[in-house]
């Protein structure tokens, strides 16, 4: 079988050498790599460098190095995963396949500019991207279950690390504070009534005959859009906010929309164009302000409280499950979580900036000022969060201290294992890369790989 497949791979490769199509801006197709019965055409590398182009990334010959590396490593990975029968999600195919799409429409502005771009019409750029987006799963399915098939990581594995590994380079655990708060709201539905008005009063203006985009860069909130006259420019309706897309698709070219609610704020719409899904329109965005006034009456409820505790009037636990009203950590007396991990402990840079400047100071059981800050509500969105005044108590800190066995097993296993992911990888690449039929064109023999296995092979 593996002679078979070195025939099959040296005639590819006498192909692919032989072969001379232009396919864009002048520039020749052809193999730059074979690996057992796959090819690598210099045409992969390129439409991944112009992804990584309508992305904003700079690149250069190295990046080119790196894609190629990247893509031989991805093949040894495909050639097995087809030899383990692994099949792919056709639903998560076509869903990522329709994001990468509406992704590249919106950055490039529409179908017309997209097929220029690339040089494709539009149903072939989908076969070559289904394509890829096909491969890419069987080739993380099965460098998962490579990194995977590892024996469970013992007591006995981390004692042997720690023991064999220089103290200079175990893993330094930076300073953590375990925190507890109690949180109270502005009056959101009084901001949010006061923000609608001040939109119909626009809508109104704007109907009466000002100009919307000139209204949109005196008073919207959208700070990308504002300095174009609101103007979004065309992209995919599945960009935005279902809410806003649906108003937005719903509208005459002309027409102004009624105010839409979405979690960024309050807006009006105007669109200018529609094909097909995708749109282009103006928008102002307001979102609720909250007066001097909230603040004050806010911070001295919280005052009120810190006192009280502080006095043992009253426990900070009790106050909290009584008082505060940010439901994720009154339940639990007030004990903050990181939302990204649920873990109670937080490194300085899983703070929020308000947080850390009222605490950093503070030694264990004593409780900070009032402060304004925000709480986690949108934050599987990458949103900032909605205003909220709290005062917080440091529990705990744990200071910045080099990783032991008896305070830090997890955080150690977790390295261990990571080490043992890899050594499972490199060991799979270094024996596929030493059984497999594999030549790299001269045209990439500048090219310093990081895995030195694979500068022996050029």
């Amino acid at each position: 079988m593996k002679r078979l497949l070195t025939i099959l791979s040296g005639a590819l490769l006498s192909l692919g050498s032989l072969f001379a199509q232009k396919y864009q801006n002048g520039l020749v197709d052809k193999t730059v790599a074979v690996l057992g019965g796959e090819v690598i055409l210099i045409s992969d590398i390129e439409s991944e460098i112009q992804q990584m182009r309508v992305g904003g990334q700079a690149v250069d010959q190295r990046a080119r190095c790196e894609l190629l590396q990247n893509m031989m490593e991805s093949k040894l990975f495909l050639m097995q995963a087809r030899l383990d029968s692994l099949t792919v999600s056709s639903d998560m195919v076509e869903s990522n396949l329709s994001q990468r799409i509406d992704y590249a429409r919106t950055q490039l502005g529409g179908d017309e500019e997209l097929e220029k771009y690339f040089g494709k019409p539009l149903y072939k750029l989908r076969q070559d991207w289904r394509k890829t987006l096909e491969e890419q799963s069987l080739t993380e399915q099965e460098r998962y279950q490579v990194a995977d098939n590892i024996p469970e990581v013992t007591p006995y594995d981390v004692k042997q690390y720690l023991d064999n590994t220089d103290p200079e380079d175990l893993p330094v655990v930076p300073v953590k504070y375990q925190l507890s708060q109690i949180c109270l709201y502005p009056d959101r539905e009084a901001a949010n009534l006061a923000v609608k008005e001040r939109l119909l009063s626009l809508r109104e203006r704007i109907i009466g005959g000002e100009k919307f985009a000139t209204l949109a860069r005196l008073y919207s909130e959208d700070p990308g859009s504002a300095r174009r006259g609101g103007e979004l420019g065309m992209a995919s309706k599945s960009i935005f906010w279902p809410v806003f897309s649906d108003a937005a698709m719903a509208l005459r070219p002309g027409t102004i929309s009624q105010i839409v609610e979405t979690p960024d704020g309050f807006h009006i719409i105007e669109v200018i164009e529609k094909r097909g899904d995708m749109f282009n329109a103006r928008h102002i965005l307001l979102k609720p302000q909250y007066t001097a006034e909230d603040q004050e009456k806010a911070f001295h409820r919280l005052d009120s409280l810190k006192t009280k505790i502080q006095e043992g009037e009253i426990d900070f636990e009790l106050a909290a499950r009584f008082y505060s009203e940010d439901l994720a950590s009154r339940t639990n007396g007030g004990q903050m979580a990181d939302p990204a991990t649920g873990s109670s402990y937080f490194e300085i840079d899983q703070l929020k900036p308000a947080d850390y400047a009222v605490i950093k100071d503070l030694k264990p059981g004593e409780i900070s000022e009032p402060v304004s800050s925000t709480d986690n509500e949108g934050y599987e969105q990458g949103r900032s969060g909605n205003l909220v005044y709290k005062i917080i108590r440091v529990d705990k800190i744990i200071p910045a201290h080099t990783a032991t066995f008896e305070n830090d097993y997890t955080q150690i296993q977790e390295r261990v294992q990571y080490n043992k992911q890899q050594e499972a990888i490199d060991k799979f690449l270094s024996e596929k890369i030493k059984d497999t039929y594999i030549v790299i064109d001269p045209m990439f023999a500048q090219c310093n790989f990081s895995r030195e296995i694979w500068n022996t092979r050029k």
